[in-house]
């Protein structure tokens, strides 16, 4: 791996500037860079042979790259990893961009969901990407769980909030309930859960059921296991990653290996493989992070850079993330304040209503 910051201090102020043109370049138009190019932006007057005589240095240095013989240079993933890490210069987020996310903001009779989603619509647009948005986990104290029976293999288990939150789910129960061990498990558990969130409950459920697993039967056993079990998955689904956009980055290539790669991408977030991998991306501190192609596991086969940002509650807790999707040529000066922003609000948002 390259050691961005040493190496930026050991090139001389020629080459710094050759490469940061050259990267500037690219991320402006998507295309090689020639030294022809470079003649006429360059701050110190240099022949194209010059010039090129650089590029051959920096090429060797593993920062650029020929896609073909005689054609102009591109960075290449260690080249935009150091650019970004130490030449990029981020900007503020403009009038436009930070009036069209803060109208999606505006309407209090929303829930939480419903404008996370439109944010994330909102961020697909501006940035030409695709957004992501991790959700918060509903985590008020529970007031009620229910198992209902549907049918011979289908049962319903409901949770009841205090702040009157109801979320269900569809379910396979372990074979031979009956309406007894349903009533049986639901009561047991609506013991364990007074005035408990779903994360607390979690973390007392193995020690509090084996303490006192005499007071239910078998088949209420099993079926609390399950629906545990079920909640605590089903709280990692599709209601908490929010994906949108993904036409953008489709009609960003006309390469077919890359629109496979790119769909390989998006089948893994529409599964949400990977959704507790995307929430660890941000925890690691505050801030917007990059993920430039194959240094992320989830964007290694697609190429893909993520810019992602955690937001946290009134604890200063990391409750979810936002982040933006696109390819490595991306306006990481416009885009890193804009997902920055964005979490900012979002932060703030989950906070006042409550929901972190």
């Amino acid at each position: 791996m390259i050691d961005a910051p040493s190496l930026l201090a050991e090139m001389n102020d020629r080459s710094r500037e050759v490469f940061r043109r050259v990267v500037e370049g690219y991320l402006a138009s998507g295309d090689p860079v020639g030294s022809r190019t470079l003649t006429r932006t360059m701050t110190e007057r240099l022949s194209a042979a010059t010039i090129r005589n650089v590029m051959q240095d920096l090429e060797i240095l593993g920062l650029l790259d020929s896609p073909h013989i005689s054609a102009g240079r591109i960075p290449t993933q260690a080249g935009l990893r150091m650019f970004v890490d130490g030449l990029l210069e981020i900007g503020s987020v403009s009038e436009e961009d930070r009036g069209r996310i803060d109208a999606n903001f505006g309407n209090n009779d929303d829930d939480v969901p419903a404008i996370l989603d439109r944010i994330g619509a909102a961020l697909s647009g501006i940035t030409k990407g695709a957004s992501v948005v991790l959700t918060p986990k509903h985590e008020a104290p529970i007031r009620h769980i229910e198992f209902v029976s549907l049918s011979a293999d289908r049962a319903l288990v409901v949770l009841v909030f205090g702040d009157g939150h109801v979320e269900n789910r569809v379910f396979s129960p372990p074979p031979g309930q009956t309406p007894s061990s349903m009533r049986e498990a639901g009561n047991f558990l609506n013991s364990l859960a007074e005035g408990k969130t779903l994360s607390d409950l979690r973390r007392t459920f193995v020690q509090d059921i084996a303490r006192r697993r005499q007071e239910i039967d078998q088949l209420a056993q099993a079926l609390v296991e399950s629906g545990i079990a079920l909640w605590e998955n089903a709280g990692e689904g599709s209601e908490r990653l929010l994906v949108r956009g993904q036409s953008n980055l489709i009609d960003a290539t006309g390469d077919a290996a890359d629109i496979d790669r790119i769909r390989t991408l998006f089948d893994d977030l529409e599964r949400k493989r990977d959704i507790e991998k995307f929430l660890e991306l941000t925890e690691s501190g505050e801030g917007v992070r990059i993920f430039i192609g194959s240094e992320n596991k989830l964007f290694s086969l697609s190429g893909s850079t993520l810019v992602v940002s955690p937001y946290m509650n009134s604890d200063r807790k990391i409750i979810g993330a936002v982040g933006v999707i696109g390819p490595t040529r991306l306006n990481y000066g416009r885009i890193v304040p804009i997902v920055d922003y964005t979490a900012q609000l979002v932060g703030r948002l989950v906070s006042d209503r409550g929901k972190g």
